[in-house]
């Protein structure tokens, strides 16, 4: 499909703490070594399963472990003690949360970068050998684009369409904006089995994690006729139940874990529309679940 880039808008992820990059070779400081890095992700958030399913789509089980970590962060500030050590180890007095997703380097034992889509992207671009190709030369604006409106057009909008603070008129205008964009991808996926491509990249894991997000969080605070709404779009959530049902994406959807996670950090009022599920994920992911990636709980 065509995607037509949205205005640059403020990002709705928190600032990361590390910006740091995997380059192509030794001269960049950090480069692409089998098993000197690892991952450390809690896969109920939504910036961590984009990359797990990335990093099972590039099966780099061997080459990059991964460190899962508990829906819920226990610390008081919102960040996890696992990974306070390293944190503290990356920055002289560092009094921020420890949050995931981290990329830590096994040989400095420190942080390379806590920034989820640049992590996502250097997974892809420099552990390449044979591998799929997430980022297609030459989609670059177009998954950009797919990120933007993933971000502001379902993600912002839905949880603006759902504020119990927020006016009427805009909740109203909020949701006209998430049902303008999610018909914008039901009429560009069609018959297509991928949102811009003939395989799977970027943008199809970017749009899935959205829609998951759509259907397990932000519906408990929209009422039933929005959430009706939303699943009239037989197109874009066959899509996302046929990613569902793939070993990369299924494996990876903790459903208890994401409802432990909402429940810890939600502070608004549940609508009518929680009990209109749209999509039966346990379900649809039992396939992809019983091909489970072997990863590194450890």
């Amino acid at each position: 499909m065509s995607v037509t880039p949205l205005a640059a808008h403020l990002s709705t992820r928190p600032a990361a703490a590390f910006r740091g990059r995997i380059g192509r070779d030794a001269r960049s400081g950090h480069y692409a070594v089998p098993r000197r890095y690892r991952l450390h992700l809690a896969a109920a958030d939504p910036d961590c399963l984009r990359i797990a399913v990335t990093h099972s789509l590039l099966g780099l089980d061997k080459a990059c472990p991964v460190t899962f970590l508990p829906a819920v962060p226990d610390c008081p500030d919102g960040g996890h003690s696992a990974l306070r050590p390293l944190y503290d180890a990356s920055a002289h007095r560092y009094t921020g949360p420890a949050l995931a997703p981290v990329l830590s380097d096994d040989w400095s034992g420190r942080i390379v970068s806590s920034h989820g889509p640049d992590i996502a992207r250097d997974l892809a671009r420099r552990f390449g050998g044979g591998r799929p190709t997430l980022y297609p030369c030459g989609a670059e604006s177009q998954i950009e684009a797919v990120e933007r409106m993933c971000a502001q057009g379902i993600e912002e909008a839905a949880q603006r369409a759902g504020a119990a603070d927020a006016e009427e008129a805009e909740r109203t205008a909020a949701l006209d904006t998430l049902l303008t964009t999610l018909g914008a991808l039901e009429r560009g996926l069609g018959a297509h089995e991928y949102l811009i491509s003939d395989q799977i990249t970027a943008a199809d894991v970017e749009l899935w994690v959205a829609l998951v997000q759509l259907d397990t969080v932000h519906r408990y605070h929209l009422d039933a006729a929005a959430v009706h709404r939303i699943a009239d779009h037989p197109a874009l959530w066959a899509y996302a139940r046929r990613l569902a049902a793939r070993p990369a994406f299924g494996a990876h959807l903790d459903l208890d874990a994401i409802a432990r996670r909402h429940h810890a950090r939600c502070q608004g009022l549940e609508a009518a529309g929680a009990a209109v599920q749209i999509l039966d994920w346990e379900t649809h992911a039992e396939a992809g679940s019983a091909v489970r990636p072997q990863v590194n709980r450890s």
